[in-house]
Parts: C-alpha cells; structure tokens; sequence
C-alpha cells in the first residue's frame, strides 16, 4: 500500500502527513515476515514516511508473544530470527511449528526445502501446533505477484489435518492488537489496504471500517466476487486524506 518492491506510492509520505496534521493516530501493520521491525521502519522512513519504530506492528513480534518459552521448529527467513527472542529454537522434540514468509531472494529456496517442510510435517505429527505468521497466498512486487508461503502451510495442513494458528492479518487478535495501541473503538478506526482477502474482511470482522486502495495487490476483478465489500475504494492512498475530510 506503501510501496512495491521499494518504490514508493506517489503520494504516499504526504498522505501520512497529512493525516497526522489533522489529528489521526496511526498503526502501520504489515504482514511483512522477512525483515525485523527496525529495519522495516528504517525502510519506510528512508521513502520518506514518518513513523517510529513503535507503530510498526509486525508478525515476528506477535509470534514472540504468542510461544514465548516454547520449542519451536521455526520455518522463517534469518533476518527475523532476533525479533523471535524469548522462543527456544530447534530443530526436532518441537512443542510448535511456525511458517514465515517467503521474500524475493533465493533463500525460500532452502528455508522450504522439501527436508525442511518433511521435518515439520513429521513435527506435526508428533503433536506439534502449527502456526503461521500470515497465510498470504501471494504478494505483489515490481516483478508481479510472487507465490508466498500460504501455499506451504496450506500442503502442511493437508497433509497433516492439523489447522494453523495464523497469527498476523487476519487473526482477530493481531487487529485487536493495534487497536489496543492505539486506545481506539473499532468502529472509529479504518483500515487502509490493498489487499481486500485479509485486510478488509478482517477488519471488518472485527467492526472497523475499510477503505481499499488501486495499488500493490489490489485486481479490479476482486470486487466483482464474493468478497468483502470495503467501504471507499480509492485511487491510491494518497486520495484517502482528502476523502476522509470531506467525508468527516
């Protein structure tokens, strides 16, 4: 919604601004499992958005949170692995197994190798709980949309019959998460995406109100089908200040 691939939504750091100087508070909250929290907001900031590391909500965090002092056969790209402090990573005897992310370099290619998914297969077995940081079936990059790891889990729930806990969007629990940090009511809050699967019906799950961007994953073809309705769908987020004010 903030950029593809590193290039930034025209528009995107002013809209930030501008909803900041009207008086909005603000949670940035990705399902971004592939780099810690600190980098991601450095990231961001150096595109020119203001936001400190402490309204950036991630996955990683949330997995933290969730298994803390548990063993876990972790499935993730090694940039994160210092944002999952606290649990006991290993690699057989596992109380749970957890599915990051996959990013744009090679290294999904050894992260979910076929010994590494047999392990958390024969993990699972043994009686191991499943969860996911998100189970995002693609995401969009400069390159066009790229397979992600919800196809892996997807296998893993199949071949097991075991349901992962996903822990990122949509989980009630991540949104409740933010609105907690933000002190907000649902029905006072928006969400602002480009992805109307698992950012718009969460959110509406969960009482807030939705507003879809044409940019990043958004395809016209989606709000023809059976999916959710957002409330406001625009151009890109740089129109959602200016609407919002009319609309107030």
């Amino acid at each position: 919604m903030l950029h593809v691939s590193g290039e930034p939504i025209p528009g995107a750091a002013e809209a930030v601004a501008r909803l900041r100087r009207d008086g909005h508070t603000l949670r940035f909250v990705t399902n971004n499992s592939t780099r810690p929290r600190d980098l991601l907001a450095e990231e961001l900031r150096a595109l020119g958005i203001e936001l400190s590391d402490d309204e950036l909500q991630t996955t990683p965090r949330a997995a933290a949170r969730e298994l803390a002092g548990r063993r876990v056969v972790a499935l993730v790209m090694a940039a994160i692995v210092p944002d999952l402090e606290g649990l006991e990573l290993v690699g057989h005897d596992a109380d749970a197994v957890l599915i990051g992310g996959c990013d744009e370099t090679t290294e999904p290619n050894q992260v979910f190798s076929y010994m590494n998914l047999g392990r958390a297969f024969s993990e699972i077995r043994a009686g191991a709980e499943l969860f996911c940081l998100h189970k995002n079936k693609w995401w969009q990059t400069s390159r066009g949309p790229l397979l992600d790891a919800g196809a892996f889990v997807a296998g893993l729930e199949y071949a097991t019959g075991v349901d992962a806990t996903v822990l990122g969007k949509p989980s009630p629990s991540y949104f409740a998460a933010a609105l907690d940090a933000l002190g907000a009511q649902p029905e006072l809050t928006w969400m602002v995406t480009d992805d109307i699967e698992a950012d718009v019906r969460g959110a509406q799950s969960f009482g807030m109100r939705t507003a879809l961007v044409r940019t990043g994953k958004f395809r016209p073809e989606q709000l023809d089908g059976d999916m959710a309705v957002p409330e406001v769908v625009v151009s890109s987020i740089a129109q959602f200040p200016e609407w919002l004010e009319r609309a107030r």
